[in-house]
């Protein structure tokens, strides 16, 4: 019989999508067929299914760590935020509407029938299904027609174990605190708690676990100690991108306001020899970069108007001027051109906007949305390339006779004349370290060779051992109803 168990947070960015990574590669080494699940995600860091949709980026790295292939069933429901208070929504993997929250609100009960649906073949399928929740059950104000945690243990009847956040501080408020304002069905739910993010020594908290202890009557599984390495494996909330010091080769990404797919610059960061600086709002781009990459957007339109708010379109400029090299990836790449068009109101009102005129391309957003993994090859040295589109528009123009990657027997990118300015649609393509030497060899730099998939795999075995040894994994296995 399948069994299942549930780890919600009592906060935001608790670390329950690491947590879930780990223990299910520490669950895997046990023999045991895991499979991750997140009823209900909101992420503009999308992956690509093997069955042709799209699912947060955290549940493609859990499938990693079940040793699984991403799959649509694993995040049934995807919000994508568009605006401050709307958002796509996805459904099993494709676009089901783009609501208001306060639509959303009105229509997610809805959505519970697909959720138990997709909870239900993941079920069937492995011995153990790994659940994770979404913001905080402490919420209560969102109870009603809720998919995402307590919503959905109720409905599927899986067991909960919650986590608390101590790096941030007050996490004994954070616990007790959830535990006096759930309904007392809800309450019954939960099994046991953790403690994540220790930093010092463990058992300078032990008062601190008697405490939870008594006032929640929660079996405590623990604490967990800060993981170090948690850099290296990909991130999924943007709270996470984080500027990386490694190297000499400097590269610099203004932080978008809906940065989309950002895992592209995950094995930057990893790779010896370069340094990746995310550059936040009221910053200039700085003028020592040796490279200015601009990443995907979920508004193309309105990140373009917010990029030259920040002045960012002149820093761009004087860095092509003094002979720096820039990328743009999807998004970006549309922003890079002479112009967007966007007459079916795709991303807003009608519209037809300037690009930065760095590319002589120009782009028409419309409707279909493009969504596939695809392969392609570097045309410069021949290296081979994996990745992902996923994006609204096509983009066409005279540098696309410049094409830089061959997909699917098409030329796929564009190029500046002189080769210093370059985009394409193609999300992921630093993952193939072959080609991410060559990119890098080609225009005038050197990074050192680096195993990027071996180095997320260590650092999945790494953390299941660092959990192994500060959780007890028996007793949480145990409590799966």
């Amino acid at each position: 019989m399948t069994r299942a168990i549930m780890i919600q947070g009592a906060g935001s960015n608790v670390g329950k999508s690491m947590l879930v990574a780990g223990l299910a590669r520490a669950c895997v080494r046990r023999g045991l067929s895991v499979a991750p699940f997140k009823p209900q995600n909101m992420s503009n860091n999308a992956a690509v299914t093997a069955d042709g949709g799209e699912i947060g980026r955290a549940q493609a790295l859990q499938a990693l760590a079940c040793g699984l292939d991403p799959m649509i069933d694993m995040n049934p429901v995807l919000l994508k935020p568009e605006t401050e208070t709307g958002a796509q929504v996805i459904v099993q993997g494709k676009r089901f509407a783009t609501m208001k929250a306060r639509d959303y609100g009105n229509q997610k009960a809805k959505l519970l029938p697909p959720v138990l649906d997709s909870f239900k073949r993941l079920s069937n399928a492995h011995d153990l299904v790994l659940v994770e929740g979404a913001g905080s059950p402490a919420e209560v104000n969102l109870r009603s027609g809720d998919i995402a945690n307590m919503g959905f243990a109720s409905a599927a009847g899986v067991p909960v174990v919650l986590i608390g956040d101590i790096d941030r501080g007050g996490v004994i408020a954070q616990l007790v605190g959830t535990y006096a304002v759930l309904a007392a069905e809800d309450r019954a739910l939960i099994r046991a708690f953790a403690i994540n993010k220790f930093r010092g020594d463990p058992t300078l908290f032990a008062d601190g676990m008697k405490i939870i202890e008594e006032q929640t009557h929660w079996a405590g599984l623990g604490i967990l100690p800060w993981f170090s390495d948690a850099w290296k494996l990909p991130a999924e909330d943007v709270m996470d991108v984080a500027s990386r010091r490694g190297g000499h080769i400097k590269i610099a990404v203004p932080r978008l306001n809906r940065i989309a797919n950002f895992d592209d610059l995950d094995p930057l960061a990893a790779t010896p020899g370069i340094s990746v600086e995310i550059i936040d709002a009221g910053r200039p781009l700085p003028g020592d970069a040796e490279m200015i990459i601009i990443p995907g957007s979920k508004s193309t339109i309105a990140d373009l108007a917010h990029f030259r708010a920040q002045g960012w379109d002149i820093d761009l400029l004087a860095h092509v001027r003094r002979g720096g090299r820039v990328l743009g990836i999807c998004g970006g790449y549309q922003m890079l051109g002479t112009e967007i068009i966007d007459d079916e109101g795709i991303e807003g009102p009608p519209s037809q906007v300037p690009g930065l005129g760095l590319l002589n391309v120009r782009t028409i957003m419309k409707p279909q949305k493009r969504l596939a993994r695809s392969e392609a090859r570097y045309l410069p040295t021949g290296d081979l390339v994996s990745g992902y589109e996923i994006h609204l528009g096509d983009t066409t123009g005279p540098d696309c006779d410049r094409a830089w990657l061959s997909l699917d027997g098409r030329g796929e990118g564009a190029a500046s004349p002189d080769g210093r300015v370059m985009g394409c649609y193609l999300h992921g393509l630093f993952t193939a370290d072959r080609f991410r030497t060559a990119f890098f060899a080609q225009s005038g730099m050197t990074v050192s060779a680096y195993d990027y998939a071996a180095g997320v795999e260590s650092t999945l075995d790494a953390l299941a051992n660092h959990i192994e040894e500060h959780l007890d994994v028996e007793q949480l296995i145990a409590l799966a109803g």
